[in-house]
């Protein structure tokens, strides 16, 4: 049987190149990179390296770079972190973020204001301006919709925030995940205006365990987590050598894909799905949109029958974020996008990537109208 991955949003296999570079640190190189002898700065001499290239890649100073094990922990010390010694804070996000930055604002208790996205999946920067208040000291948006891929327009509200500090005595941080971005779009953070920018290195090709957090030098932020004094104390434990080198050779990479190919290919899915499947609609903006996702809505179909008998054709989609795949909620994503509980419940994420072919584009092409009309049948019933 045939086994086709589309479904790259949820996480992407590590480069071959990237595998053999790394399998020293994960053998003979197994040192300490706090260790003082040899074979600690050998590990030392990794991470630095892959500080080096992120520093590169986001166009800042490599001091403004710490490591975590994930996006997620990233988001969670670039929150809490900004929000842990002030008083009365106001925060104003999106309301169909990802859950590693909903939940730790849950959780904190803060007031927040949760921007409307509408049908295209896109937040206003108009909006954003009247939500503004005294007490708002941070804004933290993703880059890109990690379920619909839609782009937010993340240097045009840094702009607008630098302005706005300008005349303000607190000054309100800006931070963005920018983990869906990586791979398609430009990161440097002083072109966003960012100062917090999050990222994670197994959705650009490197291996799962660490993720980046930069933090614009003199911007407010405390720990978390206590311990040593790794990773400017805001990430204290030894650090996770191999997937952080594997994180820096990742970033080396990017820019070396033919994503056009990989657009035409998604181009063509969505073309042909809303042409030959009756009332399959797309979800979210088709023109603001990283190019290898599309979202789509197949009206009475429920999207895990659909997503489990895609999987015992040979081909893996998903329902929406692989974090939030085992709740038996509608997406969070999708209703704040004004879709009802039961499109909501009809959808399926196709995130396509590096390896994507054409000759899996024309079997998937193939298998889904029987499946989607087959499920039909069976709901009718």
């Amino acid at each position: 049987m045939k086994k086709i991955y589309f479904d790259y949003a949820a996480t992407t296999p590590v480069d071959r190149e990237i595998i053999e570079k790394i399998k020293p640190f994960m053998g003979e190189k197994f040192g300490n990179p706090s260790s003082m002898h040899s074979f600690g700065q050998e590990a030392l001499f990794a991470v630095d390296n892959a500080r080096e290239k992120v520093a590169e890649f986001l166009d800042c100073n490599e001091r403004e770079v710490v490591f975590t094990s994930s996006a997620t922990q990233a988001n969670n010390i670039a929150i809490l972190g900004t929000l842990k010694k002030i008083k009365n804070p106001h925060v104003i996000t999106s309301s169909f973020e990802h859950k590693a930055v909903l939940e730790p604002l849950k959780e904190s208790g803060v007031e927040a204001t949760y921007l409307p996205v509408y049908k295209e999946g896109v937040v206003r920067v108009e909006d954003l301006e009247k939500a503004v208040k005294e007490n708002t000291v941070l804004v933290s948006l993703g880059y890109v919709n990690s379920e619909v891929g839609t782009i937010q327009p993340i240097g045009e509200i840094g702009t607008m925030i630098k302005n706005l500090n300008k005349q303000r005595e607190r000054k309100i941080v800006y931070h963005t995940d920018a983990v869906q971005a990586v791979n398609y779009l430009p990161c440097k953070v002083n072109d966003l205006g960012v100062d917090i920018l999050t990222l994670s290195g197994h959705k650009i090709y490197g291996p799962k365990g660490a993720g980046v957090l930069f933090v614009r030098e003199n911007t407010q932020i405390s720990p978390i987590f206590y311990g040593a004094s790794q990773e400017r104390k805001l990430n204290p434990g030894t650090e996770n050598v191999f997937a952080i080198a594997g994180l820096g050779f990742a970033l080396e990479n990017i820019g070396k894909y033919n994503w056009e190919k990989v657009k035409k290919m998604r181009d063509r899915i969505i073309d042909v799905v809303l042409s030959d499947i009756n009332g399959a609609k797309l979800n979210g903006s088709r023109e603001k949109r990283i190019p290898n996702n599309a979202n789509i809505t197949f009206p009475g179909t429920e999207g895990e029958s659909l997503m489990i008998a895609l999987d015992t054709e040979g081909v893996a989609v998903s329902t929406g974020s692989a974090c939030a795949s085992k709740t038996l909620s509608p997406s969070g994503v999708l209703l704040s996008m004004g879709l009802s509980h039961e499109d909501a419940h009809s959808s399926l994420r196709i995130s396509l990537g590096r390896y994507t072919t054409e000759e899996e584009v024309d079997y998937f092409l193939e298998k889904l109208p029987p499946i989607v009309d087959r499920l039909r049948k069976i709901a009718g019933k």
